[in-house]
């Protein structure tokens, strides 16, 4: 697809997500409609293969061919330049994108899941190698909370038994999950500002938002929480590891009792505020949107800082927001280099983000030939 702005429109079910969907993959190996790979292969199909190829900026002419096989309940396999690449999570970083989405609301309505994932979703954006970091976190986790199930309930018997090999699992635990940490107090400090500004640009009424990051782990003293001037991104990341491996072993006989870890990053929240006031819960449908869209806009901006031009995929939003943050969101990611834009009705889409249009319908994408009256 060329530089600028391209729209799909066409009516609900006849794949027009799936196209941005295959791109977004590419970037992050997920999906922002499903949680896992196997609704992604056609229904009757084995696998799956996504293919694209990416360019540095518009100004770059060379290209590098990302191949992506999606293999629901076996290892997906992946290329560069069709040479075979170690692991699929290889290709992170060649393609970067922000997207947009109707789940976006989830964010700042959903559970804690839904802000972890975002957050980590965007730090596995600026530096490909932390999902390394998570998947080693999510193994070591995962190993733990094993031990524990099978110790729990042996009462005063468990802590003999455990000692050693709690231990050993503590101090991985407390290691990567510190990086983990680290890294997501590093990417809300140098987020948040710039959300404030956005939802400021967003929003009728221009309140002050703000973040609140509420660990498992005491962290005064290793990290200041952001302000909308500006934050912190400098943690103490040792300091982290060290509170994070005291804090497991005061909850140790918590933990033995219900047989699984309580302390981490995998229960952590990140309470987001208008104004005084936190928005789950109190703020109102329009501004549950506006802080959405300002998060989403501020990650296309960290990254660009990051010196990062992100393709940016608008997925059936217009149809959710009133006129005022229908053109004020067109307004703000009318200059991004690449730009992808779904829409059931061409007339959602602010007339500054027309651009090329393709029409989708019964399996075929083809470009849209205006006619008289055409909107």
């Amino acid at each position: 697809m060329d530089p600028g702005v391209t729209t799909f429109v066409g009516s609900n079910g006849q794949g027009k997500t799936n196209l941005v969907e295959a791109v977004e993959y590419l970037s992050t190996l997920g999906s922002h409609r499903v949680t896992s790979d196997t609704p992604l292969v056609r229904l009757g199909a084995t696998q799956a293969v996504v293919r694209g190829k990416v360019r540095a900026g518009t100004d770059d002419a060379r290209a590098l061919l990302i191949e992506v096989e999606i293999n629901p309940g076996r290892a997906n396999r992946a290329r560069i330049n069709r040479a075979p690449v170690a692991r699929s999570r290889d290709v992170l970083g060649v393609l970067r994108t922000v997207v947009f989405s109707p789940g976006d609301l989830d964010v700042v309505r959903g559970d804690p899941s839904d802000r972890r994932t975002f957050l980590d979703s965007l730090l596995v954006t600026r530096w490909p190698r932390m999902a390394g970091v998570r998947a080693d976190y999510d193994r070591v986790l995962k190993q733990r909370n094993a031990l524990l199930k099978s110790l729990a309930g042996r009462g005063a018997g468990a802590g003999a038994l455990a000692g050693e090999t709690l231990e050993i699992w503590d101090a991985q635990l407390a290691t990567v999950g510190a990086e983990l940490l680290s890294a997501r107090l590093d990417t809300l400090s140098l987020l948040m500002p710039s959300a404030s500004r956005a939802y400021g640009r967003i929003a009728p009424v221009n309140d002050v938002t703000t973040a609140d990051y509420r660990s498992t782990i005491d962290l005064d003293g290793l990290w200041t929480a952001p302000t909308p001037e500006g934050g912190s991104s400098q943690v103490d990341r040792a300091g982290l590891a060290e509170r994070f491996h005291d804090a497991l072993a005061a909850r140790r006989r918590d933990e033995l009792v219900r047989g699984v870890t309580l302390v981490g990053p995998q229960r952590d929240d990140v309470v987001l505020h208008i104004g005084p006031m936190p928005a789950k819960g109190y703020a109102s449908h329009g501004e549950s949107w506006s802080l959405a869209l300002a998060l989403r806009l501020a990650s296309f901006e960290l990254l660009r800082a990051d010196g990062i031009e992100p393709v940016l995929v608008l997925d059936d939003v217009f149809a959710e927001l009133d006129a005022t943050r229908r053109s004020r969101l067109a307004e703000s990611v009318v200059d991004a280099d690449q730009v992808l834009v779904t829409a059931a009705v061409a007339g959602d889409v602010p007339a500054m983000l027309r651009g090329r249009r393709f029409d989708v319908g019964g399996g075929q994408v083809v470009a849209h030939e205006e006619v008289s009256g055409d909107g």
